[in-house]
């Protein structure tokens, strides 16, 4: 199934209906829809049809939506990418996916500039606001063309190319196809009908499978989009009592910063009904302060997913998160807030041992995920072909997650095998910072681990064995700059600690486990 046509039956269902808002923008179904012809008709001219990688980088915007799904019409692959990225970042993402068009906000045309010369398959670059030396204006693309049906596509047809950070030093490419996608959408929402009249605001950068999949979620019901650029309390706060927002998602550094806001409770949020959180650990404390501040009507659910699954595959739902009852009832319920719930009707979750051995209640293992969505393979790094995904000829996908499940089936994390750190929603690798840390003249060896932070999930630390060379001269504000002119703002690491050794076991390995043991205090 093509995603174009979660527009498509929409617009010829409900074609009146609100679609979408984005600043003094609106759209019906039916005004959405042939925007996204046009745009499609504009990008043909350019030659993009199946075999095209069309890249984005800006934040969120009604324009992103429509490159989407204008993609999707042509039969083309979709390359949403990280406007957090600096140079050699945003190079090596493009070059790994194989962009040849690639679609540019203003804040990011110096920096796509700059990459060009060094990404040889990069035909063309388009501004999506306004003329640009060596950039094509979008204006140009939204004019009228010859008529044209959207793309035939087979569900294993590439459809999206999403970065994620995995456990080698570079973000990993997940190759995702648009039967992944309309499996995913098929399986959690309803289709349009005439009573639903929801409205969503969306967030979650779309360069994230959150953000990604929710721009595929609402239209396939008919639901109104509200686009925020990037999140500001403040900002949501009034959207939600504007536009009477019903259904929204939040990382869980945006739900504190919510709760945080001193004016949260001037405004009326009673139009919301869900609201779900994710894509990092939520501290309880956070929890139950949102849960006491809400409307207590608000329907809180825990969404636990991976891009490898095309999002969601477990979730602890609304009632979980009512605290009532007896006060055993209230204590048992707290201490399920910390689960991530069970996994959704498509998806099967089991615990395994090392060797891969189901494990039963209580027992720690690696949590396995199977279903119709997981993803394609990873997109080649070094080798000529696509890496496969750690999966099984069963189907069985194994995360490198960490986890434990009760007796009621409700699943709890217990650490990731690989170290990775979770900061506001964004994965960090720590061997990617480590890397870069290593190229600092003054750094002789050097471990990064992820410690606890009230607002933000997690803060990266680096713990940094200097040169003799340095002689007691290398400061921790110095190698935070270094890293600063090398990483997106949210890699680098927050605090340096330098140490004579690390530790390390008798086969040399860094015992991160120990390291981590220092930072367990949790910073506001």
């Amino acid at each position: 199934m093509n995603v174009y046509e979660f527009v498509n039956i929409s617009a010829q269902i409900s074609p009146d209906r609100e679609a979408l808002v984005f600043e003094d923008r609106r759209y019906d179904y039916a005004t959405l829809q042939k925007s996204i012809v046009t745009l499609a008709s504009g990008l043909r001219r350019l030659g993009v049809g199946p075999g095209s990688r069309l890249g984005v980088l800006d934040t969120n915007s009604d324009r992103y939506i429509q490159l989407f799904y204008a993609s999707g019409f042509l039969g083309a692959t979709f390359v949403p990418l990280n406007y957090r990225a600096k140079q050699d970042e945003l190079q090596y993402l493009l070059s790994s996916a194989g962009v040849n068009i690639i679609c540019v906000g203003a804040q990011y045309h110096d920096l796509a500039l700059a990459v060009r010369p060094s990404v040889p398959l990069l035909q063309e670059m388009i501004s999506l606001d306004g003329a640009r030396e060596m950039m094509r204006p979008l204006e140009e693309l939204l004019v009228e063309g010859e008529e044209l049906e959207p793309a035939e596509v087979d569900d294993d047809d590439l459809c999206v190319i999403m970065f994620t950070a995995g456990t080698t030093s570079r973000p990993k490419g997940v190759m995702l196809r648009y039967g992944d996608f309309s499996n995913y959408v098929l399986n959690s929402a309803e289709p349009a009908s005439e009573e639903d009249r929801y409205a969503q605001v969306l967030v979650a950068p779309f360069y994230h499978i959150a953000g990604l999949t929710a721009i595929m979620l609402a239209p396939y019901s008919a639901r109104k989009m509200v686009v925020l650029r990037q999140f500001d309390a403040l900002r949501w706060l009034e959207t939600v009592q504007r536009e009477q927002i019903t259904n929204a998602f939040l990382v869980p550094t945006m739900l504190k910063r919510l709760i945080d806001e001193p004016r949260f409770g001037h405004f009326d949020l009673s139009s919301l009904e869900v609201l779900s959180y994710g894509a990092a650990a939520t501290p309880p404390g956070v929890l139950l302060r949102a849960l006491d501040l809400f409307p207590r009507k608000v329907g809180f659910v825990n969404a636990y997913g991976q891009t490898e699954t095309t999002a969601t595959v477990a979730m602890l739902g609304p009632e979980d998160h009512r605290l009532e009852g007896t006060p055993e009832d209230i204590e048992r319920k707290k201490a399920r807030l910390r689960s991530i719930g069970k996994p959704v009707a498509d998806v099967e979750l089991r615990i395994v041992t090392p060797d891969h051995l189901p494990l039963p209640p209580g027992q720690i293992g690696e949590v396995a995920l199977r279903t119709a969505r997981t993803m394609q393979a990873y997109l080649p790094t070094d080798a000529q072909t696509a890496a496969p995904a750690n999966r099984d000829t069963e189907g069985w996908l194994y995360t490198s997650d960490l986890g434990w499940m009760d007796e009621e089936g409700y699943v709890f994390l217990a650490g990731r095998k690989s170290d990775m750190i979770i900061r506001g929603g964004e994965n960090i690798s720590p061997e990617e910072v480590e890397a870069v840390l290593y190229r600092h003249p003054g750094v002789e060896d050097v471990a990064v681990v992820g410690a606890p932070d009230e607002e933000w999930g997690e803060r990266v630390v680096a713990v940094v064995v200097p040169r003799q060379e340095a002689g007691g001269k290398l400061t921790a504000e110095e190698l935070i700059a270094f890293c600063r002119e090398r990483l997106a703002s949210y890699k680098k690491p927050s605090m340096v600690t330098f140490v004579p050794e690390l530790p390390r076991s008798a086969l040399g390995k860094v015992l991160k486990v120990k390291l981590r043991e220092q930072f367990q205090t949790p910073v506001d």
